[in-house]
């Protein structure tokens, strides 16, 4: 079997979206992750993600907005879109960016065999719907990478796979009409957004697996090997992404999961052997939540090193 090769894919840009004092989603998130990869990872040579193009984006967001998110000219102070949700004269540039590495990667990990991307970039983006931008998020960078994957390779099943502590709420909105893809999903329940319950099945294709606050690592590794590692498996998906949020983590200030960095690479291992079955081994990952800087470089860290395996 061939050796697996592992991409970085992000952009100095990503640093450049301000959210303001005290936001839990700031530029230091992406640094902490950056500056342990490279030291854990010394030979994965970032790649500079380039900017989604308006096509790529318009297959999954209204054009109404791309209006607001890329027209919006904040001033000395940040453009509020809700209460969490803030746009700076550089977010639009670092959205795009963080769209674009997720499109880039596509592309080339469909390019051979046992190829895996990671895309440490933000704002993050499973939360943006097709005209709203919401929970820190602006565009939803998995699902237009997975729409890319459709509209220019011609795939006709992909899945993504979430466990980040939130209900990735826009990416089931998006696709929870398309029999094509897989959206499977584990997260805390309740929490925000609200949604991702378990009756929530789209036209059979949304898998949702809600745990309650406090609940282990082994009781979410439970969810997925019973529930969401099956539906993954016997959906043979030609490609596979995963939303990696490492909200999850007993460290991290927003939710009141209980689990650890080992858990995480648990996960990262089980899809990968999915993506081995079914999908030649290929694998786009791109970062979602993560709050704790501690615990989300090492989290960042056992995921890429269980996707290099």
């Amino acid at each position: 079997m061939s050796a697996v090769e592992l991409r970085l894919y992000t952009h100095a840009a990503c640093l450049a979206h301000d959210t303001g004092e005290g936001h839990p989603e700031r530029p230091a998130r992406l640094t902490a992750v950056l500056e342990a990869l490279a030291a854990h990872f010394p030979d994965l040579v970032p790649h500079k993600a380039p900017r989604a193009e308006r096509e790529a984006l318009l297959r999954v967001h209204a054009p109404e907005l791309l209006a607001l998110v890329l027209g919006t000219e904040p001033g000395a102070d940040l453009h509020w879109l809700d209460a969490d949700t803030a746009l700076s004269p550089g977010s639009a540039e670092a959205a795009l960016r963080a769209a674009g590495a997720v499109i880039a990667a596509t592309d080339w990990v469909i390019g051979g065999e046992r190829r895996r991307a990671f895309c440490a970039v933000r704002p993050p983006g499973h939360h943006a719907e097709s005209a709203t931008a919401m929970g820190f998020c602006l565009f939803d960078n998995v699902a237009v990478g997975a729409a890319h994957a459709f509209a220019m390779h011609g795939l006709q099943r992909i899945a993504i796979a979430d466990f980040d502590v939130h209900h990735g709420n826009g990416t089931q909105a998006i696709f929870e009409r398309e029999p094509r893809l897989l959206f499977v999903d584990s997260h805390q329940m309740p929490l925000y957004p609200g949604s991702g319950a378990a009756s929530e099945t789209g036209v059979g294709n949304i898998a949702n697996a809600p745990y309650p606050p406090l609940s282990s690592g082994t009781d979410v590794r439970a969810l997925w090997r019973d529930a969401l590692l099956p539906r993954l498996d016997a959906y043979a998906p030609q490609l596979l992404f995963v939303s990696a949020g490492f909200d999850a983590h007993r460290d991290d200030p927003l939710a009141q999961g209980l689990l650890d960095a080992g858990d995480f690479a648990w996960i990262t291992g089980e899809l990968v052997e999915i993506a081995n079955r079914h999908a030649r081994g290929r694998i786009v990952s791109t970062l979602e939540g993560g709050y704790d800087l501690d615990a989300l470089a090492a989290s960042a860290v056992a995921h890429v090193d269980a996707l290099r395996a």
